[in-house]
């Protein structure tokens, strides 16, 4: 199987760690990603001003770079750019006046887009065409002994008619933990925001919500937080130096990308999880959990 696949800027420097435990668990499952020629910054966050046209233009460019390699839907892994794609395709598909409009901004040797696209994530292809129950027999490594809380943050859930699972209760990434053999930890704060972009010149805040995030976890019994969101992951690991300093009392707690757990229990080599790249070192835990 082939997937068209839109990486986003962050895979491609911060976050290597989430793209390549994520190709090299698809490579497991027999599945071959196809990365869009000439793809572009998704714009990063979708526009509610409905006139705001303008900053449409980079998410459907890529949309229309899907068509051209001959697909009618792409592949996203981080939350943000599946936010963005989604809502701005939904949008050119329910009001043929911003399509027209959004065509006549294009390139002059783009095709125009018809609205014909389809934005998945990773989650939904992993639960509806892979399933759980499939991909549970293709573990080679059980996450054994593992308690992991999954944090969903803002944008895989939210708005209603965009995200994948239950905006006040999600349960997917808890679902894929326990098909890999580990044991889910829920906790109260799993769809709190992250404080987002006050990380730039409000770190202190994001102190604040990284402590009540990943506390709470911590008092649930989790022994690490798994995120689907480069941004997220920033401000839960890195963010953790300020949280301490603000709350002595605060316990570092190792944060990964659901894609390097699932790398692990398909086979992945260590190679493939970039664990070089963060914060709060995981290796200790991994080892004495015996899976690296």
């Amino acid at each position: 199987m082939k997937l068209s696949y839109f990486p986003g800027c962050t895979l491609k420097n911060h976050a290597k760690n989430f793209e390549d435990s994520a190709i090299c668990a698809l490579d497991k499952l027999g599945v071959e990603v196809q990365e869009l020629h000439r793809w572009n910054c998704c714009g990063t966050v979708f526009s509610l001003a409905t006139d705001d046209l303008i900053h449409h233009v980079a998410p459907i460019r890529n949309l229309i770079r899907v068509k051209e390699q001959d697909s009618d839907r792409v592949m996203t892994l981080c939350a943000m750019c599946y936010n963005t794609l989604k809502r701005a395709n939904e949008r050119m598909k329910n009001d043929p006046e911003s399509l027209e409009r959004i065509n006549d901004f294009m390139y002059r040797e783009d095709v125009d887009y018809e609205g014909d696209v389809s934005v998945f994530h990773l989650l939904e292809f992993l639960k509806d065409e892979v399933t759980f129950e499939n991909l549970a027999d293709k573990v080679v490594k059980p996450i054994k002994n593992f308690k992991i809380s999954s944090y969903y943050g803002c944008l895989l859930v939210r708005p209603r008619e965009i995200g994948f699972d239950d905006e006040e209760n999600p349960i997917i990434l808890d679902n894929l933990m326990q098909a890999l053999g580990a044991d889910p930890v829920d906790f109260p704060y799993k769809t709190e925001c992250c404080a987002a972009y006050q990380t730039v010149d409000k770190p202190e805040i994001v102190a604040d919500r990284t402590y009540q995030i990943l506390t709470s976890a911590q008092e649930q019994g989790a022994e690490v937080v798994v995120v689907s969101c480069p941004l997220c992951a920033f401000n839960l690991d890195t963010r953790q130096k300020e949280t301490v300093q603000k709350y002595p009392e605060f316990k570092n707690i190792p944060i990964l990308y659901f894609t390097q757990i699932l790398a692990i229990a398909l086979g992945c080599p260590e190679e493939s999880l970039r664990l070089d790249l963060h914060y709060i070192d995981p290796k200790p835990i991994l080892k004495e959990k015996k899976l690296i």
